[in-house]
């Protein structure tokens, strides 16, 4: 099911909707049903919602961001891949500050080895589920790294993933990582979590990475009950690794999928919403819709 939804359209209360109807059809138990969003404000917001529908049972839903969700289930199975189950998990600083020390330890020049963004390289390669085995494979990112003068880039890369995995630690982009690895790696908790997650949905799917969109079609895979809301004229995370084909091929990706149209908006002017238009008409790649608003016209 593709939910095509244009700006201020109520895309959470849609999937707040569907929620709490699967619930109380008894279509399958809260523990059944798995729904990430970006944002743990959303994650909190929906789970509100949700539990003024529904109830006590809302607190046994898998619902919280990516990087949560999957850190439960990481939590769970760390053993099969060789980590303890109270790994650390590292946020950005934490992160930016070890790749730091890893440049101090090579000898590397700071003005050439920004260790901020060095650490945002090693972060979109991960994302891209590129390792350091397979960048060794690719001339194209070695002779990127040749031409910035940064040809040592790999070592930094393998020592910090070195450290961070005698340390017990993970850090946000692993989360993902090692969950796509525990997932082609193990087919029996492929097959659990399969087998466990009966209805999956996802918020803001035009924002989701390579890594993102690989976990969600494996988990989806055996009973293709998935829920995806979102607009392929919001994606602006790009920067971030956000691939708009993710949204856009999602009717070849998946079998008979219905598509609902989002075309309501209830947040903004008429001169606002036309302006928009005006502009996302010229998108060459896009999933049609016609926005439009019954509020006032409003100020230029």
């Amino acid at each position: 099911c593709l939910i095509v939804a244009g700006a201020g359209s109520g895309k959470t209360k849609v999937l707040t909707a569907r929620v709490a109807h699967i619930i109380k059809e008894k279509k399958a138990w809260p523990n059944q049903i798995l729904c990430v969003t970006f944002t743990n404000k959303a994650a909190r917001e929906m789970k509100e919602r949700i539990s003024g529908i529904v109830g006590e049972e809302a607190k046994n839903l898998w619902m919280g961001t990516f990087h949560s969700v999957f850190a439960k289930i990481l939590r769970i199975e760390a053993e099969k891949i060789g980590y303890s189950s109270n790994f650390t998990i590292y946020d950005t600083e934490d992160s930016q500050k070890l790749v730091s020390s890893v440049i101090k330890e090579l000898n590397l020049d700071k003005e050439i080895y920004k260790y901020k963004n060095i650490y945002s390289r090693i972060s979109s390669l991960k994302n891209s589920l590129i390792t350091p085995k397979i960048y060794g494979q690719s001339d194209e990112l070695i002779e990127s790294d040749k031409l910035a003068k940064r040809s040592s880039f790999i070592n930094v890369y393998v020592e910090y993933i070195n450290r961070c995995f005698k340390a017990g630690v993970m850090d946000f982009d692993d989360l993902l990582l090692k969950t796509n690895e525990l997932l082609s790696k193990s087919p029996n908790v492929l097959a659990k979590y399969q087998n466990l997650f009966k209805y999956i949905l996802v918020d803001e799917y035009q924002d989701t990475n390579h890594s993102q969109y690989l976990i969600v079609k494996a988990l989806s895979d055996k009973f293709q009950n998935i829920c995806v809301v979102g607009d392929d004229a919001q994606s602006i995370y790009s920067f971030r690794g956000a691939n708009i084909k993710n949204i856009l091929n999602f009717q070849r990706d998946y079998h008979e999928v219905n598509v609902f149209r989002l075309e309501q908006n209830y947040r903004s002017t008429k001169n606002i919403v036309n302006a928009a238009n005006s502009i996302i008409e010229k998108n060459e790649n896009k999933l049609d819709k016609v926005v439009w608003t019954e509020n006032e016209t409003g100020s230029k």
